[in-house]
């Protein structure tokens, strides 16, 4: 399977027209509906962020992203311009239609208090992860516990080993880098601004997203 992903391509819609324009501060999340044929774009404010973000189907929440099957589908690993995103049901929720980064993560999935024992101690339980902020604004969207699946970690560098394990390496983005899919049906997106401290996904230093949103008319 590969590990390339598409040429980079910058988004062309005006940020002056967007009828979204949020800053989503450092650990804090967003949960909010994109319309078919509406576009929205992740910008990496600071460079090397994580964004863990998941997609569901707004008629049918059950009908979630899948990590699985998006990576059989596309034969690589990583998301870029062009990847199509499937749900479990094998509709497609979303495209890619501009990357600036050129690395995105749809394998390694979110952070919780859980693994953070797991794999950094338990001196780490307290730190805020981001399966936290997803149930807090999930809950919001009528998202549960049972409805988180695999995310994607928009602009984590998680290199593969020949072995088929997973690595956390520092990041390949940089400040005003940005993501930008278009809802292919009407989609839910759940955001988590990661707060991990204890690898280099952040830079080893947490900071804010802007999210931009264009809708039909």
């Amino acid at each position: 399977m590969s590990e390339t992903t598409s040429p980079l391509v910058a988004g062309v819609l005006d940020p002056a027209s967007a009828a979204l324009d949020v800053t989503v501060a450092d650990g804090d999340g967003f949960v909010g509906t994109v319309p078919a044929g509406g576009s929205l774009r992740i910008v990496d404010l600071h460079g090397n962020q994580a964004v863990d973000t998941l997609f569901f189907d707004a008629a049918d929440l059950d009908n979630r992203y899948s990590p699985m099957d998006t990576v059989r589908a596309q034969g690589a690993a990583y998301l870029g311009t062009g990847s199509q995103l499937l749900s479990v049901n094998l509709d497609v929720l979303a495209t890619v239609t501009a990357d600036t980064c050129g690395r995105h993560d749809t394998v390694a999935g979110a952070c919780a208090q859980e693994s953070n024992v797991v794999r950094y101690g338990e001196h780490t339980r307290h730190q805020h992860a981001c399966r936290e902020t997803f149930l807090r604004y999930g809950a919001r969207a009528g998202i549960d516990a049972r409805r988180l699946g695999h995310n994607i970690n928009f602009f984590m560098n998680v290199p593969l080993t020949a072995e088929g394990d997973l690595t956390f390496a520092d990041g390949l983005s940089a400040p005003g880098k940005h993501v930008e899919v278009r809802a292919e049906r009407d989609i839910v997106v759940l955001i988590s601004v990661c707060p991990q401290l204890n690898n280099p996904c952040n830079g080893w230093n947490p900071t804010p997203i802007r999210l931009l949103g264009w809708w039909p008319v």
